[in-house]
Formats: structure tokens, sequence, C-alpha cells
């Protein structure tokens, strides 16, 4: 797993290790599992969209009967 670093203020650090150890886990732990979250979040709202997307074009679509013409039938001079 790669390493990144992180410049965070001090007093910050020390109050989310008090957080962190009332939760009975560790800071990197913590920062592991909020950006875990972000990227799922992301996926999932990807998903809704595309769902949508598709409901909208279900519901707003129409038969436009059958296709027995071509390009040149419609060019046709």
């Amino acid at each position: 797993m790669p390493n990144i670093t992180l410049r965070v203020d001090e007093e910050i650090i020390k109050k989310v290790r008090k957080i962190a150890i009332d939760k009975n886990t560790t800071l990197t732990a913590m920062i592991r599992n909020f950006l875990a979250e972000i990227a799922n979040r992301d996926v999932q709202e990807k998903r809704e969209t595309v769902n949508r997307l598709r409901q909208s074009f279900q519901s707003l679509s129409r038969d436009m009967g059958r296709r027995d013409w071509n390009r040149e039938m419609l060019h046709d001079r």
C-alpha cells in the first residue's frame, strides 16, 4: 500500500488522535476510511446519475415506427 505525506496543524492532529482513541481506532485508519468513503461516494453518485439518465430515456422515448427509409431516400432531389 503506498504512503502519502500530509502537513496538518499539530492541534488538529492531537484532537483527532483523541477522537480515534475514543473510537478504538487509529488516526491512520480514520484517514484511510475517510478517503475510501469519498471514493465510494463518487462511484455511487456516477451510478445514480447513469440510472437517472436511463430512466429519463425510457420515460421520454417514443416509438417512431418502422424505419424503412435510408439516407438517400431522405435526401432525394
